[in-house]
């Protein structure tokens, strides 16, 4: 969230409400924009005008509309090169990937939610490959956010679920609070979470914690893919599997 105080360039502030719209909407006109926000049009379009021309955004020229440019995917991709994580992991999950025939995610905690950074596919499935880099998520809801907050302190747990509502995204979703404490509980005690279709209907995944030198939560990672395809036998083995490739992640922290 904003603070207000430290805006000094509200010129500069519409135009990036204006960019964090199209996370909402990916297409957007300038009739849709001004009346989003209540700005004349003729403001609205100047500073459409002016993200196009430094290719943030693209116009489409037979509808007139935008939608996200070059320009941001070459940001994002600097954020995740910043990000050392990234590129100690990115093998490491690869070789997983292959090994599982599993998707392979990376996120870190960001603003009490998962901020994914990577995902690697299995060679035989390149035509399913597609960048989720800068993508958030709940953390409650999803096997790699479960794997964070059961990892944080008691008042860090406390804390979240004091402000966060637990809504339902599939029939799976855990939205009772003292039933989530003990879905921590016992993702502490197994060593990894489990996303039974709670986030998404139809896809389970296998998630693990990794820490840093310091023994601080760092980013998570997990394996993802067709319900079907998670059985208990399949996910202890993975759980065993993924526990490998983390300790190896972990020692070049």
């Amino acid at each position: 969230m904003a603070d207000n105080n430290e805006i000094k360039v509200k010129s500069l502030q519409k135009a990036l409400e204006i960019l964090n719209l199209f996370t909402v909407k990916p297409v957007l006109g300038v009739t849709e924009v001004s009346e989003y926000f209540g700005w004349y049009k003729s403001t609205v379009h100047n500073i459409l005008c002016t993200l196009k021309s430094m290719e943030y955004l693209e116009q489409d020229e037979e509808t007139g509309k935008y939608r996200l440019g070059i320009q941001v995917f070459n940001l994002s991709k600097a954020l995740g090169d910043n990000y050392s994580i990234t590129k100690i992991a990115g093998p490491y999950m690869q070789e997983l990937s292959n090994i599982t025939r599993e998707r392979v995610y990376l996120a870190v905690p960001y603003r009490e939610e998962v901020l994914y950074l990577d995902a690697m596919y299995p060679a035989e499935s390149v035509e399913l490959m597609r960048s989720i880099l800068g993508e958030r998520a709940q953390m409650y809801c999803t096997g790699i956010g479960k794997a964070m907050l059961a990892n944080m302190n008691d008042r860090s747990i406390d804390e979240y679920l004091t402000v966060h509502e637990l809504k339902a995204f599939t029939e799976n979703s855990i939205t009772d609070k003292d039933v989530f404490r003990q879905e921590l509980m016992r993702t502490r005690q197994r060593g990894y979470a489990i996303d039974d279709m709670e986030h998404e209907f139809g896809i389970k995944c296998v998630a693990m914690p990794i820490f840093d030198r310091n023994r601080n939560l760092y980013a998570a990672i997990s394996i993802s893919g067709l319900a079907s395809h998670f059985t208990e036998e399949k996910m202890s083995e993975w759980a065993i599997l993924l526990k490998k490739y983390v300790t190896k992640i972990e020692s070049r922290l």
